[in-house]
């Protein structure tokens, strides 16, 4: 039965007038509680309080607004929730309340929302003349004092303010509930949590700074929601997102989804200076007014070093572009920051005595943060996250509180800690709970398949050769092929077994919201995050030789003539790998020579051959169908972009050794063709089945004038680019090619790479179906199938097959898969973290780039001189690519006192007095040594070292000493199998020499500390990533030195 009462809220108009409304409000008796020691018989579904703890604590509307992170700590157990205080948040941040909102959806949390101003007990209307901050903490209370009253007294209730009235008015009114302050409450029950004590009092001493902030107003106010949303309605506003560009007063609204009536807003807006950028941080959601034609500027065009500003002004400028001011923020996007706390000496002498200090962040986009601590001097050059509270009109900068110390800046732990917080990638240690989900192997338990699943899947372990093709020491294979021959020979069989991880990882189980939440495997030099716990990713989702494994399988019957396929078959198997090959070793098998495989090392040597004979000719089957599959994909227009990867050879003490360049084998290619083609018929099975239901790849065509550099560099060697297809363009690259030089066609697939946009996951529902176009596959649909073991994406398709088949077999009780709404949700949130471990990787690449070169000296090491290519020209320097190690850079010509670079006669370099020209494909400077030419794709000589600041990271410097080529620069010669150069973008940074040298030595890899604290994989596997091969468009020339997996 229902009460019927009214709720009187004061509200605001447009216009600001106030307004009162009446709403009617219905109470009940029955509310759910959702705890475990309820005796009165509530509906409690989902996530229910345990009874064994000492308390639950109830936290008022203030405590959830300003210290809802420490309530995220899961330490804390048994926390409430009420309906009052989630509205409060809803009402005043709404960031925070998405937060919220998760927190108390996710299992990993002891906490539940109490709806209590709807229960008839716990509702309080609001008193005449009552403030609403009181009436606010007199609900809490209330809905405090019924859970006790409820649970019959077996539960003390805790309920924690900061209003210290409060705590003297509450305290003493009910036996077994207590009020009392966060501090309070963290010193009587949580003394050992010094994480939460330190994060208390940094949000207190935060608070405390924001109400004592000056009253001078130092930028202009930002206008009422509704009043932007009205403006964006109607044109006079531009919404986007802000990004700052590394040159400091540069920032750009990106105008995608705006109307295309003003052609001028085809490129973004500009919003220069930090006035103009009205306290908007780099992510934010902004609406930004134009400023009059008069007032438009144009992109910096100089070479910028850190956040150096350009003296000489317009003159380093492009020609003027839309440029605007932000009005207001329609939606903050604040994250962890890490910054580093300055030196004592200088200017922050005077605020540092009052512990206010301004720390300096590690992303040069993002402002100084003003912290206020008591440990300013203990955390001197130290990184530590901080996270952004408020920024007033009356503030230069913006008032934040810090979180926790990562360690001292340029620790290489403290680096990779930074790279990973920066890109707000979360990988703590797998929880009890979820590794409690895990089936158990080990040689006192062996796993053993269930014989439920070994009746309903086919099983191939007889009648199929199954193998993979990995690099040396893989250790989570989850792919693995067949093929043979059928009917004579009439027909041919191909197979693509993936590992079946679906099967063990639950759907709505704390593992899958784990790998849900991670979304990817996360690669860096030195060590890898995985995405599943490793008895799955290194165990039983590896299909490993000689033992039995689930799978998910596509088998092709194809014409052994046309190979045209016949039909598909998709369905869950039993394999058995019979061999685990290495990338070099099965390309020595298909080059004729002698090769040891060690599946086949204790057989007789008739057996022997004929095995290895039968193991020869399945490899030459399945490069002779690749080989076919890969020429359709190229009628069709499929691209072959150019990228670089370079490994860092470790040794024991992660000292790197060398820098090495990988090497191509066709055999790679040969592999990530069958991967692609599985992934295609995937994509086609789930999408037929459910048109608005799958998630599925595309690879959107790059918009054509994102192609100038392009044409006009290669325009400037006398080679022409058609860029109106992917077909035109494929075909123009493979002509783009100079006999004297091959560097040359590299270096132009590098800016088609640069050119291409974004692959993205999506929902089938969100898009017509001629947007699912793959354009630099060259396939009408594609999704990624093949290695679930590392994307969360795979899992959600093999769920997505799983159904479809299940429909096919007529089973009436499929379960219910994502909306087209939940769907697209997942989608952004996995492009969201892909683009993060795409940017951590190179970032970690960049990392470990440094430390080769910088204890090594510049000026007598020949490892710090090498090669380089011109491929971009600036008004004060150009851009150059170092092939040798897969650096790009700028190199000046021009330096701060206006001196240039001139050359003797020998061709080396000099700072000299004179003058600078750019032109079109050239750029020239003149001294009293006479006038030196630097043209696009010329070689020069550059040194390289580090550049070290204290708190941003570690560059590599590059400048240039001998306009001639390095004299030990060899030329490369063309690939014979130049798709497979593409490889060298896949390939991870490869396995450690310590790691080399064990396997050899036939050990069994030890874990290491890293791996027993965090439960995480410390080598890269290198193939998993090969379907991606092909999807060359996905990686921008910033990622020349690493690998595109997670884009592709």
């Amino acid at each position: 039965m229902m009460i019927k009462t009214e709720k009187v809220l004061h509200l605001k108009s447009c216009r600001g007038k106030k307004v009162r409304v009446v709403r009617e409000h219905y109470l009940r008796e029955r509310v759910p509680c959702y705890s475990s020691l309820c005796q009165a018989g509530c509906e409690n579904g989902g996530k229910v309080l345990p009874g064994e703890l000492t308390h639950y604590v109830v936290p008022d509307v203030g405590v959830v607004v300003d210290y809802q992170e420490i309530l995220e700590f899961r330490e804390l157990q048994g926390i409430i929730f009420t309906q009052t205080a989630c509205q409060a948040v809803q009402h005043s941040r709404r960031r925070q309340y998405n937060r919220l909102r998760n927190l108390l959806k996710d299992p990993r949390h002891d906490c539940v929302l109490y709806a209590n101003e709807f229960q008839e007990y716990s509702y309080c209307p609001r008193e005449k003349g009552e403030n609403q901050e009181k009436w606010h903490t007199r609900c809490v209370y209330s809905a405090a004092v019924w859970y006790h009253n409820h649970l019959a007294g077996m539960m003390d209730i805790v309920m924690i303010t900061e209003d210290q009235d409060a705590v003297a008015h509450y305290s003493c009114l009910n036996s077994g509930v207590y009020v009392i302050s966060v501090q309070d409450y963290l010193r009587d029950f949580w003394t050992v949590l010094r994480a939460a004590h330190e994060l208390y009092s940094s949000i207190s001493q935060a608070l405390q700074q924001k109400e004592s902030a000056g009253s001078q107003r130092e930028f202009t106010e930002h206008l009422p929601t509704e009043i932007l949303e009205a403006g964006i309605k109607s044109g006079r506003y531009i919404k986007g997102t802000l990004n700052v560009n590394k040159h400091h007063k540069e920032a750009f609204i990106a105008t995608d989804g705006l109307s295309n009536k003003n052609t001028d807003l085809s490129w973004g807006v500009l919003v220069y200076g930090v006035k103009n950028r009205n306290r908007a941080v780099h992510g934010d959601t902004v609406a930004v007014e134009l400023l009059p034609k008069s007032e438009w500027r144009g992109k910096l065009t100089a070479l910028v070093e850190g956040q150096e500003e350009e003296k000489s002004g317009r003159e380093n400028e492009s020609k003027p572009m839309p440029t605007g001011r932000v009005v207001g923020i329609l939606q903050r996007n604040w994250r962890d920051y890490v910054v580093t706390f300055p030196p004592s000496d200088g200017t922050y002498s005077q605020s540092r005595n009052s512990q206010r200090i301004l720390a300096v962040p590690w992303d040069r986009r993002i402002p100084k943060i003003r912290i206020s601590t008591q440990q300013a001097d203990s955390l001197q050059d130290h990184r530590v996250v901080v996270r952004i509270d408020s920024w007033e009109s009356t503030s230069l900068y913006p008032n934040g509180h810090s979180v926790r110390v990562l360690g001292r800046a340029g620790e290489l732990e403290t680096e990779v800690q930074t790279i990973l917080l920066e890109n707000c990638i979360h990988v703590p240690p797998f929880s009890d709970a979820q590794l409690r989900e895990m089936p158990i192997n080990s040689p006192e338990n062996p796993w053993k398949m269930d014989p439920a699943q070994v009746k309903e899947r086919r099983d191939l372990r007889e009648s199929h050769l199954v193998f993979s093709i990995d690099p040396l020491g893989c250790e989570d294979v989850d792919d693995t092929l067949s093929v043979r021959s059928l009917d004579g020979g009439k027909l041919l069989e191909l197979g693509v077994h993936i590992a079946d991880v679906t099967h063990f990882v639950k759907e709505g189980s704390l593992t899958d919201l784990e790998a849900h939440s991670r979304a990817t495997t996360y690669y860096l030099a030195d060590r890898r995050y995985d995405m599943l716990p490793a008895v799955l990713s290194a165990d039983l989702c590896s299909l490993l030789g000689g033992v039995d494994r689930y799978a998910m399988s596509v088998l092709w019957e194809l014409d052994a003539h046309s190979l045209a396929v016949n039909k598909v078959w998709y369905g869950r198997t039993i394999i058995r790998s019979s061999y685990q090959l290495h990338y070099e070793l099965a390309q020595a098998l298909l080059n004729g020579e002698r090769a040891e495989v060690q599946e086949l090392s204790n057989l007789r040597s008739e057996e022997k051959n004929a095995k290895l004979l039968e193991l020869t000719q399945a490899l030459e089957m399945l490069t002779h169908v690749a080989r076919h599959l890969r020429l359709q994909r190229d009628k069709g227009g499929a691209l072959e972009l150019e990228g670089v990867e370079v490994r860092a050879q470790l040794d024991e003490e992660k000292n790197i050794t060398a820098l090495v360049p990988r090497q191509p084998l066709e055999v790679h290619e040969t592999v990530a063709e069958c991967m692609i083609y599985a992934n295609h018929w995937v994509a086609r099975k789930i999408q037929e089945t459910f048109p608005h239901q799958a998630l599925l790849r595309r690879h959107p065509p790059p918009r054509q004038e994102f192609f100038t550099q392009l044409v006009e560099s290669a325009e400037a060697r006398g080679f022409t680019i058609d860029v109106r297809t992917n077909k035109t363009l494929a075909e123009s690259l493979d002509k783009a090619v100079d006999p004297q030089d091959p560097l040359v066609n590299r270096m132009l697939r590098m800016m088609a790479t640069a050119a291409m946009s974004q692959a993205l996951y999506f929902s089938t529902g969100q898009e017509s179906q001629d947007q699912y176009y793959h354009y630099g596959l060259a396939l009408d649909r594609y999704t990624h199938f093949t290695s679930p073991i590392r994307r969360y994406a795979d899992i959600v398709v093999h769920r997505l097959l799983t159904a479809a088949i299940d429909l096919d077999r007529g089973l009436g009780t499929v379960k219910a898969i994502a909306s087209n709404k939940e769907l697209e949700e997942l989608a952004q949130h996995i492009n969201n973290k892909n683009r993060a471990a795409q940017q951590a990787q190179k970032l970690s690449t960049t990392l470990f780039q440094c430390l080769y070169f910088k204890e090594r000296d510049p000026q007598t090491d020949q490892h710090c001189v090498a090669d380089a290519v011109i491929y971009s020209i600036r008004n004060n320097g150009m851009l150059v690519f170092v092939p040798e190690y897969g650096v790009k850079g700028p190199v000046y010509l021009k330096n701060r006192d206006d001196q240039v670079v001139g050359a003797r006669e020998d061709g080396s370099c000099e700072w000299l007095s004179g003058s600078i020209q750019q032109y079109a494909d050239h750029i020239t400077t003149t001294s009293s040594c006479g006038t030196s030419t630097f043209r696009l794709f010329h070689h020069i000589t550059v040194r390289i070292s580090v550049h070290s600041p204290l708190f941003h990271s570690d560059s590599l410097n590059l400048e240039i000493i001998n306009i001639m080529p390095h004299l030990t620069a060899e030329p490369q010669q063309p690939c014979s199998q130049g798709r497979s150069q593409l490889v060298q973008e896949v390939m991870r940074l490869a396995e450690e020499a310590h790691k080399q040298a064990q396997e050899k030595a036939g050990q069994r890899l030890k874990r290491s500390k890293e791996e027993k604290q965090f439960g995480q994989s410390k080598t890269p596997n290198l193939y998993s990533l090969m379907e991606e091969v092909r999807e060359l468009a996905l990686l921008d020339l910033e990622t020349a030195t690493q690998v595109c997996a997670t884009t592709a």
